[in-house]
């Protein structure tokens, strides 16, 4: 992994954060470039920056912002060239903090803000970094023998098992089931067109798990194995690192155990 140029959005605390500070112990010659809505407000991120001045960049994301994100991979081309690793990492359950329990809960303003954040979002960073991601350098997952089914770059959407059609179960959280299934739909797309050049992208879904996180914290009581940030983020390390390019466009838990859609 040897100078690999990764890119987290989402990178101001629970997993996010907890991915840029992997990737930086993986090696000392890998760059992270951390962005987030509001930089001045995400201390911890700060913090990871000051101790690797030479390997973190952080810039103001936000992803409902065109301009933003355009203007971030710009300084990523000009200061790297390429990317090898994205990371869609930002995520909410809903803006009350709590997930619909009946349709009565449901708004026009929960969905739009919901989807906003974990589907479009998502999308649109993928959309203006994917010409920097067919140009990596294959530092990540594992390179085919077949010289054409190798791979350039990784794309990982952070996803939710409670996105699953087939398995869900309890139904509920109208607003982050649904946003997750479309980001998996998203992701699915986005494995085909940019898989289908010389230089592919694998492009996953992710399920990090019942995470000890702001976003599950109102639901800890009713989880029985909650992870932490740090065992979350090695497991999906190692799936990450596991990757073939007939990997793209599926949906994996942390253990990479294959989720139905």
């Amino acid at each position: 992994m040897s100078g690999a140029v990764c890119l987290v959005q989402g990178a101001s605390r629970g997993i996010g954060l907890g991915f840029c500070r992997a990737l930086l112990a993986r090696s000392p010659d890998t760059f992270v470039i951390a962005t987030c809505r509001n930089p001045a407000a995400a201390p911890e991120l700060r913090a990871v920056q000051d101790q690797n001045p030479d390997r973190v960049t952080v810039l103001p994301v936000d992803v409902m912002q065109t301009e933003q994100i355009q203007e971030a991979a710009e300084i990523v081309k000009e200061k790297h060239g390429r990317l090898d690793l994205l990371i869609n990492s930002a995520g909410m359950l809903h803006p009350s903090g709590r997930g619909e329990t009946s349709l009565k809960d449901v708004s026009a303003e929960g969905l739009e803000v919901t989807f906003k954040t974990n589907t479009i979002g998502p999308l649109l960073v993928a959309k203006h970094f994917a010409p920097l991601l067919v140009g990596g350098q294959g530092a990540f997952g594992e390179q085919a023998a077949d010289s054409k089914n190798q791979h350039a770059a990784v794309l990982v959407n952070m996803s939710a098992k409670v996105g699953s059609i087939t398995d869900n179960a309890l139904g509920g959280w109208y607003s982050y089931r649904m946003s997750k299934a479309a980001l998996n739909m998203a992701t699915k797309n986005l494995s085909m067109e940019l898989g289908r050049g010389r230089k592919k992208v694998i492009c996953v879904s992710l399920h990090p798990g019942t995470v000890d996180t702001d976003l599950s914290r109102p639901y800890h009581k009713n989880v029985p194995n909650l992870f932490s940030v740090e065992d979350s983020v090695d497991s999906l390390m190692n799936v990450i690192d596991s990757l073939t390019v007939e990997d793209s466009g599926k949906f994996f838990t942390y253990d990479k155990t294959l989720m139905p859609f």
